[in-house]
This record gives structure tokens, sequence and C-alpha cells, in this order.
């Protein structure tokens, strides 16, 4: 039998390992070329590895700083400007931060099946550009904004809130920059290891250089944000304020366009989506067959697993193993009559999956309970960019005479912390660690994960202390410093460093490469539903602890509610969810990565589902 086209092709040359059929060799076009060490097919193009990096990471940089600077700052444009109450902004800043932190598996989706990477990247970035536009039109307009309210007003809470029209206007810009971060997102990362060549150790260490250089600009941004543009937008104008961010995403936009030349495209192949639930069902459909006693080999009457090679022109994908774990998911690959036609293709999609497919459902399920931990932290971590500035509100902010820290600049403190702790961790404690631990890491990815978790609950709890102390010298008639809140934002900033970064770091190792996307969509789905479920608490305490005698604890003037308690009620969440965290994660078997040297050349194999 001799195939006359490449999928044929490569049927057969599966089927001649399997049933000892005969083939030929590909003609190969002079794009592609068959690399048998991993299976693939790659693309002959060298990948722009660093000269790449600016356009990527300015892109990035930019959206970053137009999003971050409208979310630390957010609440009090809604409170000041919109006349929103504290409870109905934050329900505004939470849902539309879980429908943008959700949007990213919509943008995964379209990017792996339909458009690719760059295109998605290039038209979110457009989204987002038309989302900072509009509320920039919406601070300079005064027609698509309530009408000032003066101080008297504001006393006798008086003051007119939005109509019906400067909402929609409000809810159409907000929809643009959910486009934008859909789609940014979940492709920004992925595309920017698309440039490297992870089968060389120099694309390696250019891979790793991109993370460090990628969580670098981040933080720079987070600075820049919560410092020159919050100024601005609280003591200059919300409009320029608005303007600025948008006018650099412009920059932005351009920068990205400028990098057609030297970028690596891999083109859509098709979503994971698709092959997961191909693997699911296909498992369930074979549910009555029998493995072998290992369930990694062949069935006792013969039958073979499915395990074709990749189709694939990333560089960068790795082919899996099949592993023991979740052993009831490899029956989808045993080839049963009628799976097979006669030409070597799968007749029957939903009824047949291969290794990779079930290998891939496999991550997901590993990392499921791992991810679900995460949730109860980001309630915490939430809780700057809504009640923490509630408070600075109330508190005394001057530093000098004349100049007062705007609410939403206090975030910086964050940063700083993990600016500082960092370099600190990478260069002075993690070599000191990695000799006692004999980690790369020095501690494993879970435990810092699991760190990060226990300073958010310290910081609740200093976060009620603070409180308690801040509403008692109020109710005395004198404010206390706005520095005072300081000691819960630097433990949060430690709960950034050690949860966030670990966990970012963790999707991105324990997915397979050609799922990267998926994993930066986790990552996000992650900060949707702390959103989602910090709105819920929410409403939930405001209508729970309102009575006839007192105010809810969140009500409108802080110093008649009970904020600390609030914060409380997370902190006990997040014992909770340590104790959660304590049982699942001794229980995860990482993917372990093996570097072996092969004629000169670096290989990296990967082994999945080994204990670590």
């Amino acid at each position: 039998m001799k195939p006359n086209n490449e999928k044929q092709l490569i049927s057969s040359s599966w089927l001649l390992g399997r049933f000892n059929c005969f083939y030929s060799t590909p003609k190969q076009s002079p794009e592609m070329e068959y690399d048998d060490t991993k299976k693939q097919i790659v693309s002959e193009k060298k990948p722009g590895g660093w000269r790449a990096m600016p356009y990527v990471i300015g892109n990035e940089t930019f959206e970053r700083l137009a999003t971050v600077g409208l979310l630390s700052n957010f609440l009090v444009f809604l409170m000041t400007q919109f006349h929103m109450d504290q409870v109905s902004a934050s329900n505004v800043i939470f849902i539309w931060s879980g429908v943008g932190n959700f949007a990213p598996l919509i943008g995964a989706y379209i990017s792996d099946a339909y458009v690719g990477r760059f295109l998605t990247i290039a038209f979110s970035s457009v989204a987002s550009l038309m989302g900072m536009l509009t509320l920039t039109l919406i601070a300079w307009i005064p027609q698509l904004h309530p009408p000032t309210c003066t101080q008297q007003e504001a006393i006798l809470q008086q003051c007119i809130g939005p109509n019906k029209s400067q909402i929609g206007v409000l809810i159409l810009a907000l929809g643009f920059l959910v486009i934008g971060t859909g789609g940014i997102r979940p492709c920004n990362i992925p595309f920017g290891v698309d440039q490297f060549d992870s089968s060389t150790k120099e694309g390696r260490k250019g891979i790793n250089s991109f993370f460090n250089w990628y969580y670098t600009s981040f933080t720079v941004v987070i600075i820049i944000a919560l410092t020159l543009i919050v100024y601005i937008q609280t003591s200059v104008s919300w409009a320029i304020g608005f303007a600025i961010p948008t006018v650099l995403m412009v920059c932005g936009i351009a920068l990205f366009f400028f990098g057609t030349r030297v970028y690596i495209y891999v083109k859509p192949e098709g979503s994971v989506f698709s092959g997961i639930g191909q693997a699911i069902v296909a498992a369930y459909k074979k549910r009555k067959l029998k493995l072998d006693f290992d369930g990694l080999d062949v069935h006792a009457d013969g039958r073979m697993l499915y395990d074709p090679p990749l189709m694939t022109t990333n560089h960068n994908t790795t082919k899996l193993s099949l592993t023991k774990q979740f052993r009831c998911l490899n029956k989808a690959a045993i080839i049963t009559e009628g799976d097979i036609t006669p030409q070597g293709d799968v007749s029957k999609p939903w009824r047949l999956a291969s290794i990779q497919q079930i290998e891939q459902v496999k991550c997901i399920l590993r990392i499921f309970p791992i991810w679900a931990s995460g949730i109860i932290c980001f309630v915490a971590i939430a809780q700057q960019a809504t009640f923490t500035i509630s408070q600075a509100l109330k508190m005394d902010r001057h530093m000098g005479p004349k100049f007062e820290v705007p609410p939403g600049s206090l975030g910086v403190i964050s940063m700083i912390t993990i600016g500082i702790w960092l370099p600190i961790y990478d260069r002075i404690i993690v070599p000191s660690l990695r000799k006692i631990t004999k980690i790369e890491g020095g501690i494993t990815l879970l435990q810092r994960i699991g760190i990060g978790l226990v300073f958010s609950v310290l910081s609740m709890v200093v976060a009620g202390l603070i409180e308690i102390k801040r509403r008692a010298s109020a109710i005395n008639g004198t404010q206390i410093s706005v520095f005072w809140v300081a000691p819960q934002l630097i433990l949060m900033g430690f709960a950034e460093a050690f949860n966030i970064i670990g966990q970012i770091e963790f999707y991105n190792k324990e997915f397979p490469e050609n799922m990267s996307s998926v994993a930066n969509s986790l990552f996000a789905c992650t900060m949707a539903g702390a959103n989602y479920l910090s709105s819920a608490l929410v409403n939930i305490v405001h209508q729970v602890t309102r009575t006839n005698d007192h105010p809810d604890w969140l009500t409108k003037d802080l110093n008649q509610g009970r904020l600390e308690n609030y914060y409380f009620v997370i902190a006990i969440m997040g014992v909770l969810n340590i104790v959660y965290f304590l049982f699942v994660s001794p229980r995860y078997h990482y993917k372990s990565r093996v570097m072996v040297e092969d004629g000169g050349n670096d290989l990296d194999i990967e082994m999945n589902g080994t204990d670590k």
C-alpha cells in the first residue's frame, strides 16, 4: 500500500509499527520537515527568539498599563463620578472582573481552533483600545456621566446617579475591555514562547529569561499605573488619566505590528477542547472493556492502543506518554473493530481517542483540585481594589502639607514588596534551600503556592485588626494615617509573590506545550471565580447582617459598619482552604522533565504521572 497524501502517510507510518504494513517515505515540502525525535512536523523557519521580544512584551506592557491603571482606581471613579454606593460599585468591579477573567477560555478556543495567536492578539488589542477610548469619552463628555455632585449634596446623599444611557455606554466600554482581555491574556505568553525553540539549550534559556522579563515588566507596569496614572486620574483629570493609557495602547498596537516579519506563526490546528471531549466520550463508550494489569500495554486479546505521531507545526510541542493515573480513561485508546478505516484513518472520532488526547484530559483532572484552592486566596487579594480603598478614603492621606496619597495608589505597597522580595528570594534564599532540599527551585511549586495561602489569611486578619483601630479613632473624632494599611498590603504582597507567581509557573510547567493557552486561561478563571465569589459574599453579608437596629457590616458609612467582621470571615474561609490544600496537594503527581544528551543535542523528555 503506497500512501498518496500526507494524512494517509502518517496513518500508515503508525500502522507500520503496529501492524507491519508497508509505507513509503514522505515527499517533504520546502516549508516543512519531519522530526522523528519528537514525532511531529516542524517548520524550517528559525524562531526569532529575542528579536521578537520587544514587540511581544511591549504590546503586553501597554495593554496591562491600560487595564491595571483602570481597575486599580475604578472603585473611586464609580463612587465619585458615577455616584454609586460602596456595595453597587464593588459588584460592578467584581462582575466585570469575573467576566473578563472567564473570557480567556473563549479566546484560547478561538485562537487554537480558528485564527491563531497572532490574529487573536491583534484583534483583541484593537478591542482594548476601543474600550479605553470609550472610557476616555465617558470622563470627558459631560453627557456621558452624571452631573458633578456638590459637597452639600454629598453630605445629604442627594447626588444624582447615572441614567440608563450612561450605564449603557459604561457597559459598552467594559465589554470592549473584556474582549481585549479574553484574547490577549491566554495568547501573549504562549505567543512569546513560540518565538523560541525549546528543543535547543539556548531556546530553553531564552524561555526562562522571557518569563523573568514578563514578570518584571508586569511589576513595573503596576507600579506606574498605581502611582502616576492614579494620581493624574484623582488629582488632575479623569479624562487625561484615561487618555494617557489609551495613547499608550495605540503605541503598543503599532509596536506589535512592527514585529510581523520577525514572528514565528503557529497555525491553528484545532482546539484541545475538542480532543478532550472526544477522550471523555470515548472512555465512557468503552467503559465495559477491560485493560491489562497495568493498563499501559495491550488488551489480553491483542487489541492495541491508538498512539499516532503528532501532526503539528509547533516546534515546542512534545508528545506525551501514557500513564497509570486515571487509568479508566485509557480505555478510550483501545482499538476495536471498525475504529480504524483501511486507509488508517479514525472512522469514529468520538469512539477512539489518541494517547495524547487522554493525557491532556489527565492534566486537567490532576490540576483541578489545586486550581480550586486558589480561588479563596484571590478573594483576599481582590479586596485591595475595593474595601481597602474604602478604608483609605476614611483615613488621613496627607504626606506633607499639600500632597494627598490617592487611595488607588496604595496597592503599590504590595508591588514594592514583591519587587524587593523576589530578587532576595531568587538569589539568596533559593540557592540556600536548594542545598538542603535538592530541589531546583528550593521548594516545590505546590509548597510555594501553599505559603502564599498562609500569607493571604494573615493579611485578612491584620486588615480586620487595623479596621478596628481605624473605626475607633474615627468615632473619637480623629483620623489615623493611611499608612496603617501598609502591614496588610505587605502581607498581601508576599501572598502574591508566592501564590500568584507560583500558580502561573505551575500551570505553564505542568500543562503540555500545546495546552499553554488553556493553562493561562485557567489562571484567569481562578481570578474570575474569586471575583464572583466576592460579589456573592458581599451581597450575602449586606443582606444577612442588616437588622432594624443596626446597619449591615458593609454599610456606606464604614464608621457605622463592621468591615473587620467581613475580613475575618474571609480569613476563616482561608483557613478552611489551607486545610483543603493540605489534603489535595500531597496527592498531586508532578510532570517530570528529564534532560538528556543525544549526539551533542539536548532532548527534552517528559514523564507524566510521577511523584516528585
